[in-house]
């Protein structure tokens, strides 16, 4: 609620009616999502009559099957919302647009990766062998597909960022949704990447929006000749998110495809076909932009508006961009720490031991095994009634 207090007062900087409008919508989704997020805090406390997390993964492995799906459903929901995943991310293309660059480089960087951690944290330590993981997988494939169709159709340069930003919030839950160590090792390191690149081409919008004077991106034009650096300080970016060989881009959605390929399902494959597609996408809206912007003949109104760039926003995106590089150079040590950090989200025994003793992690250890016998037993009797149709 802290958050949201100061969320809506960056939203409304500037004071006009558009940002009021916009950071109203914000205002009311947000509380809607607060309110769904109490009442499942009191549907878990109510059922287990905790909200310490060690406690709750323990007693909440006891609870009968639907009554486990209702409180995870209740809660997927209020984090989704945060999170902006398609169907319930409607909000943020409306939202973040009207905000400043600054302001909207820090949203776009943090507030929606909050509702994607807590998704995490929900489905490895609250619920890890969970029913309606395939719903999270198609929640990441509406996302990916829905969003960067919303991002190709328009017009303005922050709504493309802000589709393509909803889009991308699916590859995250696409690794989520797997639940392996390869998926969530693959989304750790894709999370820092994309914290990074869509907060710079956030910067990259504001600086462009400073010198043409619009975001529209029928009314600019020839800024690769008028403003070469600020086209430098937006290809880069722009070409790690559509993840072109060597960028962080490409390295997280191959490591999120090789983790498809190990998880061997339909889902699984259906989920890379999608994320292929999203990426290519990508590039198209990531190609319009630069011909609009940069490649097509300005308007006397933008070469009569020679405007200088600040420095410290100049400064801003450049370090965004060096890090961002940074993530690229090094990202065979990276991967090696979010594999490592995988393992440990994925293993609740030691956090359980940690923050109740090792009797209450042990009777976790039991109910995991025993939880696992009955998911591998009841895989088993899927597999031969499906061989006893085909014979």
């Amino acid at each position: 609620e802290v958050l949201l207090a100061a969320s809506y007062v960056l939203l409304t900087l500037g004071g006009s009616a558009s940002r009021v409008r916009a950071a109203t919508t914000y205002v009311i989704v947000s509380l809607l999502s607060s309110i769904f997020f109490l009442a499942a805090i009191a549907a878990v406390y109510a059922a287990v009559g905790t909200v310490n997390l060690a406690e709750m993964a323990v007693r909440l492995d006891g609870l009968e099957s639907g009554t486990r799906m209702i409180l995870e459903l209740m809660l997927l929901v209020a984090f989704a919302i945060k999170a902006a995943i398609f169907p319930l991310s409607a909000w943020l293309p409306d939202s973040y647009p009207t905000a400043p660059a600054p302001v909207t480089a820090v949203f776009a960087g943090l507030l929606t990766k909050v509702g994607i951690y807590a998704i995490l944290r929900l489905e490895t330590l609250l619920f890890p062998f969970s029913q309606i993981s395939n719903l999270l997988l198609a929640a990441a494939g509406l996302s990916l597909f829905i969003g960067i169709l919303g991002a190709v159709a328009q017009t303005d340069l922050k709504r493309v960022l802000s589709f393509t930003l909803v889009s991308h919030m699916g590859y995250m839950l696409f690794g989520i949704g797997m639940v392996t160590q390869l998926g969530m090792a693959a989304t750790i390191y894709y999370v820092a990447h994309h914290i990074t690149v869509q907060s710079t081409l956030f910067l990259a919008a504001g600086l462009i929006e400073h010198r043409g004077g619009t975001t529209d991106l029928i009314k600019l034009g020839g800024l690769q000749k008028l403003a070469p650096l600020i086209a430098v300080l937006f290809f880069i970016p722009a070409m790690n998110l559509a993840g072109i060989p060597p960028f962080s881009g490409f390295i997280g959605k191959v490591g999120l495809i090789e983790a498809g390929i190990a998880y061997d399902r339909t889902s699984g494959w259906i989920l890379i076909a999608v994320s292929v597609l999203t990426s290519l996408l990508t590039l198209y809206a990531i190609a319009k932009i630069w011909n609009r912007a940069f490649w097509q003949e300005p308007s006397e109104e933008i070469i009569a508006r020679d405007v200088p760039t600040p420095r410290v926003m100049t400064g801003a995106t450049t370090a965004m961009i060096a890090f961002s590089l940074a993530l690229t150079v090094f990202a065979g040590p990276l991967m090696t720490y979010a594999d490592e950090a995988a393992h440990s989200v994925l293993q609740r025994t030691p956090y359980v031991g940690a923050v109740l003793g090792d009797e209450a992690a042990g009777d976790l250890r039991y109910r995991i095994d025993d939880q696992g016998q009955r998911v591998d037993n009841g895989i088993t009797q899927l597999d031969g009634a499906a061989q006893e149709v085909g014979g």
